[in-house]
């Protein structure tokens, strides 16, 4: 009975795929005005008059505007209390108007005027004095930013955004699990078909377009990202500059995700074409005995870092490491996911972020041996009253990884 690896020619394994996205609710209108309503009450608590949120991820969180950062500052001013109010170029006005959820006034700037000092006009219109005000910063916004507002208003004092938007993103609703949920069965799919389709010779590059291929058929737009190492290369998690082409018995690393919705999956899996050796089937089942670990580790109120401790101390009692020295975890063990694939809190020992219900992360605590290969199990769970729940069932086997056998 095969186990899945190898045996179908693209076309086939795409003709086993269909469209997996139907019926799946976005974020609703509701759902945004909570969001917002979160934020002021952490700000409130955390003594903020409003919060800049610039373009990308924490934007699209809170009002569901989808916009790029670049080098033209686009984005929001919410404060503690009243409505939010945008900040945009002139020119861009009507475009940015089509993508707004959460409708707000905008004000606007020319090419040749500061958008910083529009920041000051834009507090004042919100009741806001900024000669004394308190303004949290978008951790993700660039320095020029940052910079732009501070010597437009010297005695605005900026801090830290993160408390309030952190402080919302990391718990997840049921709606967010639900997406993040079927991004993962339809990733999951993917590899299925990945592993399917596999020979001895094909490259790197016909794997990861065959992915995104697959990925378009399940419903996404295509792969987010793509991670395809054989053999040695498995070592390095990211890769190599020249990667290899498949051989008989190479270990196989495959890491891919997509988004739907804009929230992620994120999922990679390990196994070997052809016959697995005594050694690839020692480190396959270390790992596998690690992100174990990891996941039992994750209990309401523990900290996030003894997540890694647990997953990290198995590695290193089957002789590797110790800490982040390789052979071994060079990495932390996980991170959480949502509208960024890498977001807070994290599985890494300095975290002290109790674990709560809603919270989702990967495990991920990738075995690497340079000079041999390397192994990563990365399945993502999301945090219940209960404890740890799956998204995805791990690898079951080296032998039989996606437990076509059963």
């Amino acid at each position: 009975m095969s186990n899945g690896i190898g045996g179908l020619t693209q076309q086939q394994a795409l003709d086993k795929l269909s469209n997996m996205t139907q019926g799946i609710a976005p974020i609703s209108l509701d759902e945004y005005q909570a969001r917002i309503a979160k934020a002021q009450q952490l700000m409130q608590a955390e003594n903020i008059d409003a919060i800049y949120l610039n373009a990308g991820t924490n934007l699209s969180y809170f009002t569901g505007t989808k916009w790029y950062a670049s080098e033209r500052m686009v984005g929001a001013i919410l404060p503690a209390k009243g409505e939010l109010q945008y900040i945009a170029p002139a020119f861009e006005l009507d475009t940015l108007q089509g993508f707004m959820v959460i409708k707000g006034h905008v004000n606007t700037w020319h090419e040749d005027e500061s958008p910083y000092e529009l920041v000051n006009t834009c507090l004042v219109n919100l009741g806001i004095n900024p000669a004394n005000a308190t303004l949290g910063i978008d951790e993700s916004a660039a320095f020029f930013i940052a910079n732009g507002i501070a010597k437009a208003q010297p005695t605005l004092t900026l801090v830290d955004a993160k408390a309030v938007t952190a402080g919302c993103r990391m718990i997840k609703s049921a709606t967010e699990i639900a997406l993040i949920q079927q991004a993962m069965n339809m990733t999951l799919a993917v590899h299925k078909a990945a592993a399917s389709i596999l020979y001895e010779g094909i490259t790197t590059d016909e794997v990861t377009q065959f992915i995104n291929a697959a990925h378009k058929k399940v419903g996404a737009s295509g792969s987010y990202f793509c991670i395809v190492l054989f053999g040695e290369d498995s070592a390095y998690p990211h890769g190599v500059v020249s990667p290899k082409a498949l051989s008989k018995n190479d270990t196989v690393l495959i890491d891919t995700g997509c988004q739907l919705h804009g929230y992620n999956s994120d999922i990679t899996r390990t196994y070997v074409f052809g016959e697995p050796s005594e050694r690839q089937r020692e480190l396959w089942n270390v790992e596998q005995a690690a992100q174990l670990a990891g996941f039992n580790a994750a209990q309401i109120g523990v900290a996030c870092g003894d997540v890694d401790v647990a997953a990290r101390s198995v590695i290193e009692q089957a002789g590797f490491g110790p800490g982040y020295a390789v052979p071994g975890l060079p990495h932390r063990t996980g991170h959480g996911i949502g509208l960024d694939i890498h977001e807070w809190p994290y599985l890494v020992k300095s975290d002290r972020t109790p674990l709560a219900a809603g919270m989702c992360f990967s495990n991920e605590p990738m075995l690497c041996v340079p000079g041999e290969f390397g192994v990563r199990h990365e399945d993502h769970f999301y945090m219940t009253e209960q404890g740890a729940k799956w998204f995805t069932q791990p690898a079951k086997s080296i032998d039989d990884p996606f437990d076509f056998m059963a």
